[in-house]
């Protein structure tokens, strides 16, 4: 609610601006000018359009994406854009909220919840059990991180090449041969996780953090055991979790235990101090850190790290 009130105050201030506004200059020089909410989608569009586009983030790195604010400078940006790309569902509502309030018939939205087939969200916090994907869930909900499994991102890479192409379709033809390399290296990607999750000596992956990784996790075969579900609210797990999660630990002699970026260490450090483990991070990628960001760190160099980890998580 006050995420939304925001928004509406600031969409009545624009309007009072939108008379003094001028062109952006990337306009000016030819640039489809394109704004993404969060990492992925922001990676897989500067990938796709290099220095034909204007590709920005709208929640920076760093950032903790559930609890961000758009300023009036946000809101402004997006109003002027030519592509806008979000995850969709119920944790971007205010971003639908925004859209529709603002003036903007040439604007193409993206949402990469329509670009791919879509899981259902967990709803129970305590996940100290393996999933087989097959438990009952709210059908009202569905898990909004799609882009963690490869396939999936080549699958939103092309639309967001398509959405290029249609606005610009002179430089179309470099649009598709960009997104063709692309998709080579993220298919060598996809088969680097299935060769490793079918050759491993286990199938379980062990979270003492959140789990965002459903489609990571279906796409391989592979199950998992974690603190909390999804992208969860909860910061402390019930002693009971952990006690499941070090037991299980224990007896299926499981050497790594993971946590995701971003994201405090403290329930896999419990984990490893009482089992040997040893703590390696999982890249979610939902978002990056300001350092990961300006070492050049990208989707696809993520991802290749996620490769190594698992192969020492799974053997």
């Amino acid at each position: 609610m006050k995420r939304t009130l925001s928004i509406i105050l600031a969409l009545v201030l624009i309007v009072s601006l939108c008379a003094c506004t001028t062109d952006n200059t990337d306009k000016e020089q030819g640039k489809l000018k394109i704004i993404a909410t969060i990492f992925p989608q922001y990676d897989f569009a500067r990938t796709i359009g290099k220095d034909l586009c204007d590709v920005s983030m709208l929640i920076s790195p760093g950032t903790e994406s559930h609890s961000f604010e758009p300023t009036t400078s946000d809101i402004m940006e997006l109003a002027d854009c030519d592509i806008f790309i979000y995850t969709g569902g119920e944790s971007d509502s205010w971003i639908d909220a925004m859209l529709a309030n603002i003036n903007n018939p040439n604007m193409t939205v993206i949402s990469l919840m329509d670009c791919v087939d879509l899981l259902e969200a967990e709803d129970d916090h305590n996940h100290s059990d393996s999933h087989d994907h097959t438990d009952s869930h709210d059908h009202g909900k569905m898990d909004e991180h799609v882009w963690t499994s490869p396939v999936n991102a080549i699958k939103i890479s092309e639309a967001i090449c398509k959405a290029m192409c249609d606005k610009d379709p002179e430089n179309a033809d470099i649009y598709r041969q960009n997104f063709n390399s692309y998709k080579t290296e993220l298919t060598a990607l996809d088969d680097s996780f299935r060769e490793i999750a079918e050759n491993s000596v286990r199938k379980t992956l062990v979270f003492g953090d959140r789990f965002p990784l459903r489609y990571f996790a279906q796409e391989y075969g592979l199950e998992y055991s974690a603190a909390f579900s999804g992208c969860s609210d909860d910061t402390e797990a019930s002693a009971s979790t952990v006690a499941q999660l070090i037991d299980k630990v224990k007896a299926e002699q499981i050497p790594v235990v993971l946590k995701i970026e971003l994201s405090s260490d403290s329930i896999a450090t419990t984990i490893c101090n009482e089992t040997g483990a040893k703590l390696m991070t999982f890249y979610s990628c939902h978002n990056i850190s300001k350092d990961d960001f300006l070492a050049g760190e990208t989707y696809l160099s993520l991802m290749q790290k996620n490769a190594e980890t698992l192969k020492l998580a799974l053997n």
